[in-house]
């Protein structure tokens, strides 16, 4: 009996990982191209032709997200701010708001355009706005390409539209992604299914998501669609669920139902096979520097990002340990600057390492400060 019952488990393993990968095999059958990534560590989970040369339509459009992201943060461009329409901009083809040459519209209703609708004529206002001209914000796009790294991707227009010379890749698609993810008000727009525009106008125009998971697939909330002839149907899509973000980039599907169809199926193999162990928290103070003769006696040390592991559900969680190693910290420090790493090791093998960053500035003092100093001690003792 007992040796039955072995033998019956056995089979139920085997059955369930040849399920498993045929499961595997069988993902993005009708894509081009495609990739899953676990969000916090930037690791791969499922890849096809992933450095593939393809173009990729409105996804280009996350570049360009990512740099209006950064203008806001750095107070450069406000929410609030109205943007006029230009002859150029109105005339956009493709997806669009229907902007009108000389119209004025805010730029938290431009972001919206972009995110929800895919609007051509909202993303060349924007790019305009921001550099002048398109061509010159396609310049700053490619010059961010190259700040990250990739190696299959150039631009030649702001908005994705069909043109030589314009392609980028899933991996590259991935970490742009993922990169456009820092800034965690993207998904306030992303997330978003259904809102309009000109409110309180006779010409109220009502938005609704070209990305449908974000209605239909527990946890998405983002990020982008697209859609030309040269490209297909594509996708970015991102998802939360216990603890773990998943990025989804699917290139060159024959429809836009098998495409939402295959990502969902995609985002589901990730969910199912893996989850994320969480050793410490980018919002966890994770170590303080004292200094001397400086504007702070000390200042608290953060993770850049979450210190975590990619495991398979099946995994043992335990083995893990994180070590901290300072560098020889020299003033003054900004706000994001590296002092050191936290490592992550597994039975005392490093497998993951991340930057350990200070969250304020922190400057050495002058003389006359430091003469204050002597004074204040002197009249104190």
């Amino acid at each position: 009996m007992k040796k039955f019952v072995v033998l019956s488990l056995m089979i139920l393993v085997l059955l369930g990982s040849v399920k498993l990968v045929r499961a595997e095999e069988n993902l993005l059958g009708n894509a081009n191209s495609g990739l899953l990534m676990e969000a916090s560590s930037g690791k791969i989970i499922y890849e096809k032709n992933k450095d593939e040369q393809v173009a990729v339509a409105s996804m280009t459009k996350m570049v360009g997200l990512i740099i209006i992201m950064e203008k806001l943060e750095s107070g450069e461009l406000t929410l609030d701010e109205i943007v006029t329409a230009s002859k150029n901009a109105s005339g956009m083809g493709g997806s669009q708001i229907y902007l009108d040459t000389g119209e004025k519209m805010s730029v938290k209703d431009l972001i919206k355009g972009i995110t929800m609708a895919s609007a051509n004529d909202a993303t060349v206002a924007m790019a305009e706005r921001i550099a002048g001209t398109e061509s010159k914000f396609v310049e700053l796009m490619n010059a961010k390409v190259k700040e990250l790294g990739l190696k299959n991707t150039h631009f030649v227009n702001s908005t994705g539209l069909d043109e030589d010379d314009h392609y980028s890749s899933a991996n590259d698609m991935a970490i742009i992604a993922r990169e456009l993810l820092k800034h965690e008000q993207i998904l306030d727009f992303t997330s978003v299914y259904e809102d309009y525009l000109r409110v309180d106008t006779p010409n109220k125009f009502w938005l609704v998501n070209t990305n449908k998971l974000v209605h239909l697939y527990e946890g998405a909330d983002g990020l982008k669609t697209g859609f030309t002839d040269n490209a297909g149907y594509c996708m970015a899509v991102t998802a939360k669920r216990n603890g773990m973000r998943l990025i989804a980039i699917v290139l060159g599907e024959p429809k836009g139902s098998i495409r939402n169809e295959e990502t969902s199926e995609l985002l589901d193999y990730g969910f199912n096979t893996y989850k994320v162990l969480t050793l410490k928290s980018k919002d966890d103070v994770i170590d303080t520097i004292k200094f001397n003769k400086s504007t702070k006696d000390e200042v608290d040390l953060y993770l850049q990002r979450d210190a975590s592991v990619l495991i398979k559900q099946s995994d043992n969680t335990s083995g893990y340990d994180t070590e901290i190693r300072l560098d020889a910290v020299k003033l003054p420090l900004k706000s994001g600057d590296s002092v050191g790493k936290l490592l992550i090791k597994k039975d005392d093998e490093v497998i993951d390492q991340i930057d350990l960053i200070v969250k304020e500035d922190v400057n050495s003092k002058n003389f006359w400060q430091i003469w204050l100093d002597v004074i204040e001690d002197t009249l104190i003792t």
